[in-house]
């Protein structure tokens, strides 16, 4: 299905993210800009009149009111009547984005047995849950069960799909291509453009750990000035986002912290061919194996010397960067207690006080639902701008 809003996407994709533009930008482009503007202020801030969005947006009417209507051609915007208790003056018509006219299928491949999808409203509302047991496909087996997953998904939605996101772990590039995922066994895979061809809708794929902190940052209560968020489950990522702007990295790898080897001697064999990296202490199956059986006591110990751990390959990253919170985002259970404790204490230790006073490390608020809710923020960036 190709509509309007669809069609957006190349548009969107040409908008330069550079602190320092090489070219200038084309008239498609700053249209595309200013539609961005004028959702984006009607996503967060709500039913807004024509003028207060001329205001807030430092366009002009003119500018504003052609794009509304182009809006509402979409089925993007509604007009939803008068201004409540205004007696004075002409009546402003109050216009809204339309949040349940489209929809969106989101799906978090982080976890080490199933993958999980949903149906999701444009606001992040969950409509339809659905989860798969993955049963050890890797390669192209694992793509196959991922379209078929997807088309379920398409089929229950009960409003016309705006796209589809998708957290994968591992290395992925702005279109899509999955560079390295070793747990999956991609390599170099178009991910993006061929479930885009196999389903007849916009795709849009993304490392987990980077669309859990878009999620956390449009979502939750993230501190946009500068956090991270620290995924863990079959492996271990972490997105980062700085002044309101999510790290990619050089080779789109920002974030990879799993794969720091953090255990000089001794260390485990890693799914990337090396030896103890922090994937193979902080995983959730390697969490599971290091307590099983034990004492509480004993347990704790266990989970602490993972935190450890943690917080020495952190260390560094948060005096980098200056970072005012970090997020764990994962089973509760094993995180959220000595392990987030030891991990803060380490941090606190290694880094100077301008660095550590007031900084927070906590379990992230969307809880399970991070990497959903950031697949559904990938699709309403690509597709409409909106973060």
């Amino acid at each position: 299905m190709t509509t309007d809003v669809t069609r957006n996407v190349a548009t969107m994709r040409g908008l330069s993210s550079r602190l320092r533009p090489l070219t200038k930008v084309l008239p498609e482009h700053a249209r595309a800009h200013n539609r961005s503007l004028v959702l984006q202020h009607l996503f967060h801030e709500g039913p807004t009149s024509r003028a207060d969005l001329a205001r807030a947006t430092q366009l002009t009417r003119v500018t504003i009111s052609d794009l509304v209507s182009a809006l509402i051609a979409e089925g993007l915007v509604e007009e939803l009547g008068v201004r409540p208790g205004q007696r004075v003056g002409k009546p402003a018509i109050l216009v809204g984005m339309r949040t349940s006219a489209y929809q969106i299928v989101a799906v978090d491949l982080t976890d080490d047995m199933e993958m999980r999808g949903a149906v999701m409203s444009l606001n992040g509302a969950i409509v339809v849950r659905s989860q798969l047991n993955i049963e050890g496909r890797t390669g192209a087996d694992l793509v196959d069960l991922l379209a078929r997953f997807i088309r379920g998904l398409i089929a229950s939605a009960t409003q016309p799909v705006l796209g589809v996101g998708i957290g994968s772990p591992g290395v992925v590039d702005p279109e899509g291509l999955v560079v390295e995922a070793p747990n999956r066994r991609w390599f170099d895979v178009p991910l993006a453009a061929d479930l885009a061809d196999r389903l007849g809708l916009p795709v849009h794929v993304a490392n987990d750990a980077n669309i859990a902190a878009l999620a956390e940052f449009t979502f939750g209560n993230a501190d946009g000035d500068g956090f991270m968020i620290v995924t863990v489950g079959q492996g271990v990522g972490a997105g980062v986002v700085v002044d309101g702007s999510p790290m990619r990295g050089y080779r789109n790898a920002a974030g990879e912290i799993g794969h720091v080897t953090v255990l000089a001697e001794g260390g485990l064999r890693c799914a990337c061919g090396r030896d103890g990296c922090l994937e193979t202490v902080l995983a959730v199956p390697a969490l599971r194996s290091a307590t099983a059986g034990l004492s509480t006591q004993d347990s704790d110990a266990a989970l602490a010397s993972a935190g450890r751990l943690l917080g020495t390959a952190l260390a560094p990253v948060i005096s980098a960067l200056n970072l005012s919170e970090v997020l764990l985002s994962g089973p509760a259970e094993l995180l959220d207690g000595p392990l987030r404790e030891t991990a803060l204490e380490v941090i606190r230790d290694r880094t100077m006080p301008a660095v550590n006073a007031g900084l927070t490390f906590r379990m992230a608020s969307l809880d399970e639902d991070v990497v959903l809710s950031g697949a559904a923020v990938l699709v309403l960036s690509g597709q409409l701008g909106v973060s």
